[in-house]
């Protein structure tokens, strides 16, 4: 694998963001579950004080993964572990999820009117990066959501720069993304988010490390990207370092929240 980083984009925000994700009730309609969450659940969420965002990722109900195969790591999406949706959840501060105790406390009440799994990967502060990649008045009219496991014998530490100092430059520098977001995981641990009557079972073996959000101008510049030549560098210099890579199909990606305000209407 090359060492040599590629240019880095223009300017990096680095918060602090944790991500829940999310499979919907299988005992009735998918878009039940998915209409609620993105109703009624995101009113709770969106009432959480010390918030500076709160973004839905929703993904397409069959996904069977977009990266290309590779040698040794699963790039295709286990059907029994593919999840529905993604809760980003970007705070002010470090501080700020002391505040929002009570808001949580409904968000547990609610979770079981329409999910069966969740699951909360956390971050420690500025394992977050958010890549300034777009120029002025572009925007994202498709979006990939990739999450990575980490190989056996990568360490932790080693595997959080590669994520920044490789793969996000190089991500970067292939000058098709119109957003590109990273988050490396700490170790996932059940009591961050155990709420009732709700599965958080999650073997070793499925755990995730770090994911990657990744915007395009619309599906075929997506399409291309995971069908063109950019995607075997990548892939070359992802194999070292992961066992997996589940590279999901966005369909609709809802902000809430946005720069610490409740927005009356999500923004797409």
């Amino acid at each position: 694998m090359s060492t040599s980083p590629a240019v880095a984009p223009r300017e990096v925000r680095k918060p602090l963001t944790s991500s829940i994700l999310l499979w919907v009730r299988t005992d009735q309609p998918r878009q039940t579950g998915m209409d609620h969450w993105k109703g009624p659940h995101s009113g709770i969420i969106s009432a959480t004080p010390g918030l500076e965002e709160y973004r839905q990722i929703h993904l397409a109900e069959h996904n069977t993964g977009l990266w290309p195969a590779i040698d040794g790591v699963q790039t295709a999406i286990p059907a029994d572990r593919k999840f529905d949706g993604v809760a980003e959840v970007t705070f002010q501060s470090a501080l700020a999820p002391l505040k929002g105790r009570e808001q949580t406390k409904l968000a547990y009440a609610d979770e079981i009117n329409v999910f069966r799994r969740t699951l909360l990967y956390a971050g420690p502060p500025n394992s977050s990066r958010w890549y300034d990649v777009a120029g002025p008045g572009e925007t994202v009219g498709a979006r990939a959501l990739i999450y990575l496991r980490r190989r056996d014998g990568v360490g932790a530490g080693a595997f959080r720069k590669f994520v920044n100092e490789q793969l996000a430059p190089a991500l970067a520098g292939t000058g098709v993304l119109k957003e590109l977001r990273t988050q490396t995981f700490l170790p996932w641990t059940k009591k961050l988010w155990d709420t009732p009557d709700v599965a958080h079972d999650n073997p070793h073996d499925q755990r995730f490390h770090a994911s990657v959000s990744l915007g395009f101008t619309d599906t075929a510049a997506r399409d291309a990207f995971f069908t063109g030549p950019v995607i075997e560098d990548l892939s070359n210099r992802l194999a070292p370092q992961v066992s997996a890579i589940h590279a999901y199909d966005v369909t609709a990606a809802l902000t809430y929240v946005k720069n610490g305000e409740i927005l009356p209407h999500y923004e797409e």
